[in-house]
């Protein structure tokens, strides 16, 4: 054999060689992903391997962004069968197995949420590094608000409007309006990303009125609604200015019956005073009779 026929031969074992020795390699053809609830994603995972497929070891989890310190076994192939986790039976499955480690995922929930990882095995070719990552966001629509109110509605005490939404991805921006007589926005205070409150001081009958609540994201706006109505006592100057008119009427009635009683006092006076007099004159008179007169004139 020539120079160049142990040159080739040579080549060809190191090539030979390498092939041998080659490290599997994972590959993640997106690092991150967003998907709004309901639909259907495909979470991409490529591996690179110059051994047969004979003994493919393939692994998905997630550490959910709720408890990213406890993940969760998503679904499994290993030595050709398919291993899926309960919980997501019928939700998830491999696209292309064994030629390729993409998983779909269909119905998402926001619970799907959070980090998932592709784990390859192909012995005897080590992995390199092996495991791939990419982040999921499920985007939701704001959950219907819950509205309430506390306080004091008697005319000068203190009402607090709070409102609340459980769900929604973004999170869900809270604002507060008055919608009448015209309507008016209302400063917020942020309990916490999910929550917020508005307090009214010194109430009025101006504060009655129909109050709402917007929770909003990119996906939609829901809202909830107080009706706050406050009770006013009557006014106090016009409670002064009945008070005085009731004086003036009772007074005048007053003025009335003494003048009354003073009237029928004299009057009885008057007839006692006539009576006696003429009971007097009638003492004084001299009555002539037949018989004195002719007495007198003997």
């Amino acid at each position: 054999m020539g120079p160049r026929g142990g040159w080739m031969l040579w080549t060809l074992c190191l090539c030979f060689s390498s092939r041998q020795n080659a490290a599997l390699r994972v590959a993640m053809r997106e690092s991150s992903l967003e998907v709004v609830r309901g639909d259907v994603v495909v979470l991409p995972c490529s591996f690179f391997t110059s051994s047969l497929l004979t003994r493919l070891n393939v692994i998905w989890t997630l550490a959910p962004s709720s408890s990213p310190q406890t993940p969760i076994q998503v679904i499994v192939y290993d030595h050709g069968q398919v291993i899926e986790d309960p919980s997501l039976i019928g939700r998830v499955g491999f696209t292309g197995i064994p030629w390729s480690a993409d998983i779909v995922l269909n119905d998402t929930r926001v619970s799907d949420a959070g980090v998932y990882r592709c784990m390859v095995n192909n012995p005897p070719e080590a992995a390199d590094p092996g495991i791939g990552e990419v982040a999921l966001s499920v985007l939701a629509p704001p959950s219907l608000p819950a509205c309430q109110w506390d306080g004091d509605t008697d005319s000068g005490g203190s009402v607090t409007l709070s409102c609340g939404v459980a769900e929604g991805v973004p999170t869900p921006e809270i604002r507060w309006d008055k919608l009448n007589p015209e309507e008016i926005s209302l400063p917020i205070n942020m309990e916490d990303e999910r929550s917020g409150s508005v307090q009214i001081v010194n109430v009025s009958s101006q504060t009655s009125g129909l109050y709402r609540c917007s929770a909003t994201n990119t996906l939609g706006t829901e809202n909830c609604y107080i009706n706050l109505s406050i009770y006013s006592s009557p006014d106090s100057s016009s409670g002064m200015l009945q008070g005085v008119l009731l004086t003036l009427s009772m007074s005048l009635v007053l003025l009335a019956l003494m003048a009354l009683l003073l009237w029928l006092h004299r009057t009885g006076q008057t007839r006692r005073w006539r009576e006696g007099k003429e009971e007097e004159e009638c003492y004084n008179e001299i009555r002539y009779t037949a018989a004195l007169m002719k007495r007198s004139f003997v």
